[in-house]
């Protein structure tokens, strides 16, 4: 399945438990490109003990370590589960590692609504460089930094990215997607995002578009709903409100089947 680029090998695995799909060996063998299936990440679709739950996502990067929540699959997993009859297409809630989401079909497109986001910080110390005027950090799921750029397309996105994907200030936490935006000549936005796990760029990013819409917004760069076109050139919708302190997110875009296939194991 694909999410705006952001790409997954996506198994149904409500009946037959994911066994050793799930292992890190067997998750880098699929999704290395060229050699494998080719995808950013494995997604399990699974039985959950959870109150009204639907179904639990369970996911992985391609290089086999555990992501607490990835946007665009769940963008991708509430598509699927909406044909599978996993989920109801006009509302489904469902488990992944950083808490319940509530998702749906809207206007023909898959839209999820993330748990409250807390811990945000519009101004994240690390240097900025020459073309850079703003770092952010916040934690969607996933911990992400947020630079605000003049423009995109002189970035050096792996050095950048690598840089701050491992910079002290995060550290800490393991840590952190970087996310680079700027604002286009008609006034919207373009996103470039290195991620974590997968050590690349890679197209689109949801919880790090996320990430972004809410930094913006607290930089008065833009209002409460947010549209960036991602690498691949597919827009993500971001929709935020307030809850005391907190922001309300919900995400919108792409979660399109491109094949069904059969996967021989060893």
């Amino acid at each position: 399945m694909s999410g705006s680029g952001n790409d997954f090998v996506v198994f149904d695995a409500r009946v037959e438990p994911a066994g050793r799909l799930a292992s890190g060996p067997v998750i880098r063998e699929v999704c290395a490109r060229g050699t494998g299936v080719g995808a950013d990440g494995m997604v399990f679709i699974e039985p959950t003990a959870a109150d009204d739950v639907q179904f639990r996502m369970r996911y992985f990067n391609s290089d086999g370590s555990v992501a607490e929540m990835c946007g665009n699959a769940a963008l991708c997993v509430t598509s699927l589960a909406a044909q599978l009859g996993a989920g109801s297409a006009s509302g489904m809630r469902f488990e992944t590692d950083s808490g319940i989401a509530s998702a749906r079909i809207s206007n023909g497109q898959p839209e999820v609504d993330l748990w409250p986001v807390t811990d945000v910080r519009p101004a994240a110390e690390i240097p900025t460089e020459p073309g850079e005027s703003r770092i952010g950090y916040a934690i969607v799921g996933n911990p992400h930094v947020v630079v605000l750029r003049d423009e995109l397309e002189t970035l050096e996105i792996v050095r950048r990215g690598r840089a701050i994907r491992m910079h002290e200030y995060v550290r800490p936490g393991g840590g952190a997607n970087a996310n680079f935006v700027a604002r286009r000549g008609d006034g919207g936005f373009d996103i470039r995002t290195y991620e974590r796990g997968v050590e690349a760029e890679t197209l689109a990013c949801g919880t790090g578009s996320v990430s972004t819409a809410i930094l913006l917004t607290e930089w008065q760069q833009a209002g409460l709903e947010t549209t960036l076109r991602t690498r691949s050139g597919r827009a993500l919708t971001i929709k935020l409100s307030r809850q005391g302190s907190a922001w309300l997110p919900s995400l919108r875009g792409e979660g399109r089947l491109v094949f069904r296939g059969l996967l021989p194991v060893d």
